[in-house]
């Protein structure tokens, strides 16, 4: 099981960027975690996976953003330890 902790900058509040990681996430498959806002202007995205491939494309799509009008100008990528989800939510 692969764990990871990213915090991504640059427009990612206020243009779909939460619901883009999630469908992202669904999209991929195998892919669980939690995403939401924080109040410095970042988004937080826990994210775990079986597959080291799937979380290879997670992370390269996020870097692409998600979205149409996302742009993503430093994504935080680290390994972490937090406990295990059964699925992909967005968090509030």
């Amino acid at each position: 099981m692969q764990k990871v902790r990213m915090v991504a900058q640059g427009r990612v509040q206020g243009v779909g960027f939460r619901w883009g990681v999630y469908s992202l996430a669904l999209e991929i498959g195998g892919i669980t975690g939690r995403v939401w806002n924080k109040d410095d202007g970042t988004v937080e995205i826990l994210a775990q996976a079986e597959e080291s491939a799937q979380m290879a494309k997670f992370i390269q799509e996020i870097r692409k953003g998600p979205t149409p009008f996302s742009r993503v100008t430093y994504l935080d990528v680290t390994l972490s330890n937090f406990e295990q989800y059964t699925d992909f939510k967005i968090a509030n």
